[in-house]
């Protein structure tokens, strides 16, 4: 048997113009690289059809940044159904981070997410989420005003219940189309509901 060395196969005029192969293993290398282009299409589109604006967003969240509590408050977010259809919005304290005179531009980053939030996926309400021994409550109310309140839970719950109220008008008066929700987040994970009114 004699051995004839391949000279390649002339594809004529391609879209690429010319292409020509010079062994199998060149239109392997090809062939291989389509296939995994084909096979990851799917998944850019399913990327790209994620991070279209204008999903079905039912909220957007405002919470504090402790750690102590990420999971847990997406955990809740996934209980309620809400699984990838909320923005997220952090501040230290969160209530009281939004409307603290010692951090003017948080409550305009604020203000300024929920309208955008408005124009870009249609949220229909906004879920103000506050969180039981708050350091932010500490460093912008000051213990001489608050005292030690995880020490006692009612005054500890009278103390955010008053600042998530105050966010809550601010909200329906500025955005009288929105829902409301004020939430108050124990350690442990679970959360009680804060009425708008006392």
């Amino acid at each position: 048997m004699q051995y004839r060395q391949n000279t390649g196969i002339d594809f004529g005029p391609t879209c690429c113009g010319s292409l020509r192969h010079d062994s199998r293993r060149t239109f392997l290398k090809i062939a291989t690289l389509g296939a995994g282009a084909a096979l990851m299409a799917p998944l850019a589109v399913g990327a790209a059809r994620a991070a279209q604006p204008g999903g079905e967003v039912e909220a957007l969240l405002l919470s504090c940044m402790d750690y102590r509590l990420i999971d847990d408050i997406g955990r809740y977010m996934d209980g309620r159904g809400l699984t990838n259809r909320y923005d997220h919005v952090i501040l230290a304290g969160a209530s009281l981070g939004a409307l603290t005179e010692r951090k003017k531009a948080w409550g305009e980053a604020f203000w300024d997410h929920v309208a955008v939030a408005k124009q870009l996926h249609g949220i229909k309400r906004v879920m103000v989420m506050d969180h039981r021994d708050c350091g932010a409550y500490r460093v912008f109310l000051g213990t001489d005003q608050t005292g030690d309140l995880a020490a006692d839970p009612e005054r500890e719950t009278a103390v955010h219940a008053e600042q998530l109220r105050a966010l809550g008008a601010a909200i329906k008066e500025r955005h009288p189309d929105l829902g409301v929700e004020l939430l108050l987040m124990a350690l442990d994970g679970s959360v009680e509901p804060i009425a708008e009114s006392a």
